[in-house]
């Protein structure tokens, strides 16, 4: 195998973070969960535009929270959950760890996400309460249509948009604005990393409180002083007991303040790596169009954590591939295909079979996309994906 010339992606965070990080250490600041935290929350949910945001360990875990939020506050009483068929495992594992029923749902053949004439099927069928999509490599999803089936059939929706941070809408809306409630991810390779890290962003305070009882342990010393001080006048809890005291059965997925330092800076380059990926993903779209295929974005803006794109044949596929890691390329199937067709799902439900999610499954592959490769960079593995060289 050649050696890896062009990798998938790149930390963002650079040089300048970590010396930054090096100087703040010296101060033997607080390590665990703090003030830190609280800030970087607020400046994530300035930037996506919702009212609270709650940091945590990892996009999965944001993913946890909101389905065990949403079914904490009674959002989900017939256990009816519909969940994407692309996506990623821990988009649809918390429905299956917290004893819900998930309808999987197959993929738009335009953004790879919820195919929504399969979704109101779905709805006039079993009447989910709850339905959770994925904005797939950071390609907006049909807003108007999913709001109209929100409306008519009134179920929680919620936004797994850990692979899209900084896409947004033809509006000028963000990703992470369309659902109750939206996850996010900031792993290596994702548009901005902390190490691990994720945020939910919500607009509703009951389902706010929720999140941060859940994410630390069910306690409530998160929660602002009067919600705090009526949990503990209605439980008959006196000062001595309410620092330890559990109202829900709640987690341990808290992040901490060294990675809420990182954040707190990486926030600050969210605009900068929107558009460095931006413009290399419409340089992929306009040196690839006709040679294979691609999501379709419309008139948004699209912020890939990769170029996804899928050949004509697996056979096809596999040629491409052998010439990217010939010229030290890397590259990966798509996402992770089509999730019904993994052993985790199959041996609960049996083989979820759709087209478009087969052919992403059969045909799909990533090749590299960050803020710093050039178009220079694009143009040659461009060529190498048609076989030009």
């Amino acid at each position: 195998m050649s050696e890896i010339k062009y990798p998938l992606a790149k930390e963002t965070i650079n040089g300048e973070d970590i010396d930054a990080l090096c100087e703040w250490l010296k101060s033997y600041p607080r390590l665990t969960k703090g003030a830190l935290t609280l800030e970087v929350e607020r400046d994530w949910a300035d930037y996506i535009g919702t009212e609270y945001a709650v940091f945590n360990n990892s996009g999965s875990s944001a993913n946890l929270l909101m389905v065990a939020a949403a079914l904490k506050c009674g959002l989900i009483p017939n256990k009816k959950i519909v969940v994407p068929s692309v996506g990623w495992v821990t988009t649809i594992s918390p429905a299956m760890q917290l004893g819900l029923e998930p309808i999987m749902c197959g993929a738009d053949p335009k953004t790879y996400g919820i195919d929504l004439d399969e979704l109101e099927q779905i709805c006039e069928r079993d009447r989910p309460d709850a339905v959770i999509f994925v904005q797939v490599l950071g390609v907006p999803h049909h807003k108007e249509r999913l709001l109209q089936l929100k409306e008519k059939y009134g179920f929680i929706l919620m936004e797994d948009a850990c692979a899209a941070l900084g896409a947004r809408y033809s509006d000028g809306s963000m990703v992470g604005t369309v659902g109750d409630m939206a996850s996010f991810s900031f792993y290596f390779g994702h548009q901005l990393s902390t190490i691990e890290g994720g945020m939910v962003n919500v607009n509703n305070k009951e389902l706010y409180d929720m999140l941060l009882m859940l994410r630390s342990h069910g306690w409530a010393k998160d929660l602002d002083k009067e919600t705090y001080d009526s949990l503990m006048q209605q439980h008959g809890v006196d000062d001595f007991h309410s620092p330890f005291t559990f109202f829900v059965a709640g987690y341990n997925l808290r992040s901490t303040d060294l990675q809420a330092f990182l954040g707190i800076r990486q926030v600050k380059k969210a605009e900068w790596a929107s558009e460095g990926r931006n413009r290399n993903h419409l340089l992929y779209a306009e040196l690839l169009e006709g040679y294979v295929e691609f999501q379709d974005w419309g008139d948004n803006y699209p912020v890939s954590i990769s170029f996804g794109a899928l050949a004509d044949s697996t056979e096809h596929r596999r040629e491409i591939v052998n010439r990217l890691v010939e010229n030290g390329i890397e590259t990966r199937i798509y996402s992770a295909g089509n999730l019904g067709r993994h052993p985790f799902w199959v041996e609960e439900y049996g083989t979820y079979e759709e087209e478009q999610s087969d052919k992403i499954h059969s045909r799909g592959f990533f090749v590299p996309n960050y803020p710093e490769l050039t178009e220079e960079e694009v143009r040659f593995i461009c060529k190498v994906v048609k076989g030009e060289l």
